[in-house]
């Protein structure tokens, strides 16, 4: 065999040893009895070791550099291979082993203190996930940003001034957009009681309409929905309040945008390095997209008021326009996830810098929540009433997620240019949604983006899908346009 066949062996491997861990992420969040917390972290911890070891082993640094690539797409392995390989061994092991097992104990600790509105019971474990953090991002830096460091996790090739820039050349724009919608007078909005157990048939109905492949996943209940798994066996989660079924139904549509991706891409990549999302801003791209620009149109709302109606009988709501200017219906609230799309891209900004200042020890833990509060005021004209709509709302910090935060409005703006190139081939698109085939659309983002895992770097992916160099313009003149005419702008 040569260099690069043993080497795609051993790789082959530890692909899947990482689907395990991922595997158990996934239990954590779901089904896992809450008192198997403390064995559970010391699980992952174990298996984060044997991965860190596989992934730094000096045979794949021999197998890098006696590796001939024969063609495009083991050139593409070859590049992923490496790039990780260079990142792993800057960190020690004990970290590594050690960042693991914290962070499972603390999405734990997070989720406890959430529901208990307590956010001192929660700032020591956060203060020792921070300090871990801050020591990976040195170690990965040498001597560089820290922020910059982390954010390669999740998006290579982007830096903080990179996303700094671009969010405000977006906010002026956001802003007064904002403004101009609040001043308007608002749609009618949903109202009422609807029984969990229906939401979630319909729930089925929509994954099913956004192309989810059953029999490579399944669909549970989660805290903080999410999707996870790759290849053919890729799961999605939502949750539920009979109040609010915007909530389910749109989380639920986001994270098949998510594992539709997974599900969409070359089963030839399938437990190999280029067989997954290129980043997590091409991932957000697909979510954002199922659930924005495909799942709250015109188009497809007309066909969800019908299987509302269906299942709920009397909405309350006249007619299809009316569904479909609530569903879009502009609103102040805490809460990202429930946020609209004019609105969405100012609570990830807030995020970004919060976080970059805390990985740059610019703000301090003990003073997050002050400065989270100060910043929503200043950003939002409103008082944080409680941490859990405040600080203790995302579970992402406890993870140790810094720098995954930005990635939501990066895949917004590939979304938006996304949304430029599909409507301009699929012309008649609103007519199949209208009656609930989204199979155009989704076909269209598999074909041009999905399959291709990530044989390209980021912006690569997004550029051949588009045509175009990925930029924030698209997305703030659909926005614009939607929003100007479902208020009268």
């Amino acid at each position: 065999m040569s260099a690069y066949d043993d080497l795609m062996a051993y790789q082959r491997q530890t692909e899947a040893l990482g689907q395990v861990a991922g595997r158990l992420g996934w239990d954590q969040e779901t089904v896992m009895p809450s008192g198997a917390a403390s064995q559970r972290a010391e699980e992952m911890a174990a298996l984060e070791g044997v991965l860190h070891a596989r992934r730094t082993d000096a045979r794949v640094g021999d197998w890098l550099a006696a590796a001939v690539a024969p063609d495009a797409v083991a050139a593409a392995q070859l590049r992923q291979i490496g790039r990780m390989y260079r990142r792993t061994v800057k960190v020690p092991a004990r970290l590594a082993e050690e960042l693991a097992g914290l962070t499972s104990l603390a999405q734990g600790v997070w989720a406890g203190a959430r529901a208990a509105e307590d956010v001192a019971g929660f700032l020591p474990t956060l203060e020792r996930v921070v300090g871990l953090k801050r020591e990976e991002a040195a170690a990965l830096a040498e001597g560089g940003d820290l922020y910059d460091a982390l954010v390669d996790d999740y998006e290579p090739g982007m830096t903080g001034a990179g996303i700094a820039a671009m969010f405000a050349a977006m906010r002026p724009r956001l802003v007064a957009l904002r403004a101009a919608v609040l001043g308007a007078k608002a749609p009618a909005a949903l109202e009422g009681v609807f029984a969990g157990e229906a939401q979630l048939a319909l729930t089925r109905e929509l994954a099913d309409a956004f192309g989810y492949d059953w029999t490579r996943g399944r669909l549970d209940k989660a805290v903080h929905p999410f999707s996870s798994g790759s290849g053919h066996d890729v799961r999605i989660t939502t949750r539920v309040s009979e109040s609010d079924p915007f909530n389910c139904f749109y989380s639920t549509i986001h994270e098949v945008g998510h594992a539709a991706y997974e599900q969409g891409i070359d089963p030839a990549y399938a437990l190999t390095p280029i067989g997954q999302g290129a980043s997590m801003g091409v991932h957000e791209s697909q979510s954002r997209s199922y659930e924005n620009q495909l799942g709250r149109s015109r188009g497809f709302t007309g066909w969800l008021f019908g299987r509302m109606q269906a299942h709920f009988g009397d909405i309350g709501i006249a007619d299809a326009e009316g569904f479909y200017r609530a569903v879009n219906r502009v609103h102040s609230g805490f809460i990202r996830t429930e946020a609209d799309e004019v609105q969405y891209n100012l609570h990830v900004m807030m995020r970004f810098d919060l976080e970059r200042a805390l990985i740059r020890g610019e703000v301090q833990v003990a003073d997050l929540e002050a400065a989270w509060n100060d910043r929503f005021k200043a950003d939002f004209g409103v008082a944080v009433d409680k941490p859990s709509n405040g600080m203790l709302q995302d579970v992402h910090w406890s993870c140790g997620l810094f720098g995954y935060f930005p990635t939501y409005t990066l895949g917004n703006v590939y979304a938006g240019c996304l949304n430029q190139a599909m409507r301009k081939a699929l012309p008649d698109l609103d007519g199949q949604m209208a009656k609930g085939d989204v199979s155009a659309a989704t076909g269209w983002l598999r074909d041009n983006l999905q399959r291709h895992g990530s044989l390209m770097t980021p912006r690569e992916t997004v550029a051949k899908a588009c045509g175009f160099d990925p930029n924030e313009a698209p997305l703030l003149d659909y926005l614009e346009a939607k929003f100007g005419d479902i208020y009268g702008l």
